[in-house]
């Protein structure tokens, strides 16, 4: 962790500098490419059997909602924006990726337990929404996220950065649920139990 975040830290003084698209789209590739494998760490599977389905997943889910808030709320000039783009991708990728596993871990162990798919998979759905369900729950009682604690800390209103994450939660809420749905319904094939 140490490592990466140091060597991280150094890229993106880099990416965030570029004015390339080409640059900053390639990182979103290797983003998208990373989480979508780490996502199936946890089944059983083979990694190699289930990757593009995850990859599908992953990809249909963060695409769709970095480029709604991006471009739909944010309203990004450029659309690529490094500074902006990466972060939230990063968040998005990162929490359709837990999702994601969440949910294939919890099929494979349902459909063990002999559950029919269909049962299985509402089960899965549900199951890989518990974090970022608490999290909604708890956000601003419990916990001030990161985003909004950064931006209090660099001087931002209160109230602006309690929008930010109003939109953040929204977005890796959604981005998660839509992910894992579809990666549900992408591994069904693998799973002969009805």
């Amino acid at each position: 962790m140490l490592t990466q975040l140091l060597l991280i830290g150094y890229f993106l003084i880099y990416i965030f500098k570029t004015d390339s698209a080409l640059i900053i789209v390639a990182v979103l590739t290797i983003m998208l490419l990373s989480s979508s494998w780490i996502a199936l760490r946890t089944m059983k599977i083979p990694r190699k059997v289930l990757y593009l389905k995850s990859l599908s997943a992953i990809a249909l889910a963060g695409i769709l909602i970095l480029a709604l808030v991006t471009q739909g709320v944010l309203n990004l000039q450029p659309w690529y924006m490094p500074s902006y783009l990466i972060p939230l991708a990063g968040m998005i990728f990162a929490n359709a990726m837990n999702s994601v596993s969440l949910a294939g871990e919890r099929l494979e162990a349902e459909i063990d337990r002999g559950i029919p798919y269909l049962q299985a998979r509402i089960i899965a759905l549900k199951a890989s929404l518990i974090p970022i369900t608490n999290s909604l729950f708890a956000v601003g009682l419990v916990s001030l996220p990161g985003m909004m604690t950064g931006q209090i800390l660099s001087g931002v209103s209160p109230l602006i950065a309690v929008r930010y994450q109003i939109m953040v939660m929204c977005m890796i809420f959604s981005a998660a649920g839509i992910a894992s749905a579809i990666f549900l319904v992408l591994i069904r094939p693998n799973f002969h139990s009805e």
